[in-house]
């Protein structure tokens, strides 16, 4: 406790004397939570809260469904999270778990399931974002070492750790009624329902947003010590503290780095991971293990391809 009070403590002292150098880094974090996230985050928690509180996430994988239950013997409402988690990207795997699993659609332990392979990077930045930053011409072989090897992952533990699983469409006991009982009214129709829930999973949604950009601009400042300290801010400490603006300061430098970075999240990736899963009983240690274990398998992929396609590797 006396060192995390010490930390702190010298965290405040380095942003009162260095304050340019400060704002440079939470200005960062900012900038990255007002043109990253809200833009690709923000409208899919509030369509994914609707479905959620409407009950339509069984109807909405018709099409997805038959391809996945003969590979993951899973229920419907546990494919669309997968779904949800690895379409949308961080943090919505979580936070779609987190929906499910609050309002009784899932089970403790197909949450756990979920959590251990379906909150990564999304396609659309890992693709438009960190590939184009590291210069990368080829793709198909970084999509398998980002989204292959969970989905492997995922088939692996469900015959394993996670042979436990119903796989069965049993109707789980609601959270509650989607109506207040101690309210002296008519039941509402679908349309004042579905008004009622829109704005409730705006809420939700919205004081998702501003918790997510609270994490990121604090792990850019933790940079701030490090360059205090060493004169110049750790290009390879970055990455783990928040992704994206690590990603910034490596650019092409150290590609694989990075790459098994991006596998990994980062320490603010943690934090927001949390921030969706703390009202619950689910355990950030076993995600963080899991999202260990991928990054350990991930970096076995590039040492196979290193190994079997050299002249390929990383171009």
């Amino acid at each position: 406790m006396l060192l995390l009070t010490l930390f702190f403590l010298a965290l405040c002292i380095s942003i009162l004397t260095h304050p340019q150098t400060s704002l440079t880094y939470a200005a960062l974090g900012l900038e990255l939570w007002f043109q990253k996230m809200i833009p690709s985050l923000l409208p899919f928690m509030i369509l994914s809260g609707v479905m959620v509180r409407m009950r339509l996430t069984e109807k909405v994988v018709f099409i997805a469904y038959p391809v996945i239950k003969p590979l993951y013997h899973v229920r419907r409402n546990v494919c669309y999270a997968m779904l949800m988690g690895f379409l949308c990207g961080f943090p919505m795997g979580a936070r779609v778990v987190d929906d499910l699993y609050g309002r009784n659609m899932i089970t403790r332990r197909e949450a756990e399931y979920l959590l251990a392979f379906c909150n990564n990077i999304g396609p659309v930045y890992f693709c438009t974002f960190a590939l184009p930053l590291l210069k990368r011409e080829l793709v198909f072989p970084y999509l398998i070492g980002m989204y292959g090897i969970p989905l492997l992952y995922g088939m692996v533990l469900r015959y394993t750790l996670f042979r436990d699983l119903t796989p069965s469409q049993t109707q789980l006991p609601k959270a509650g009624s989607l109506v207040s009982c101690d309210r002296d009214k008519a039941t509402p129709s679908l349309g004042e329902r579905l008004l009622d829930e829109i704005n409730d999973s705006i809420h939700a949604s919205v004081q998702s947003m501003l918790l997510l950009g609270g994490y990121m601009i604090l792990f850019n400042i933790l940079n701030l010590l490090p360059e205090i300290l060493l004169g110049r801010p750790l290009p390879l400490l970055s990455p783990l503290l928040e992704i994206t603006g690590g990603l910034g300061l490596l650019q092409t430098s150290l590609p694989l780095y990075s790459l098994l970075a991006l596998s990994f999240g980062g320490l603010s990736c943690i934090a927001q991971t949390y921030s969706c899963i703390n009202n619950s009983d689910l355990s950030i240690g076993n995600y963080v293990l899991h999202k260990i274990i991928l990054t350990g398998l991930n970096g076995l992929f590039y040492l196979c391809w290193f190994l079997l396609l050299p002249a390929s590797f990383l171009q």
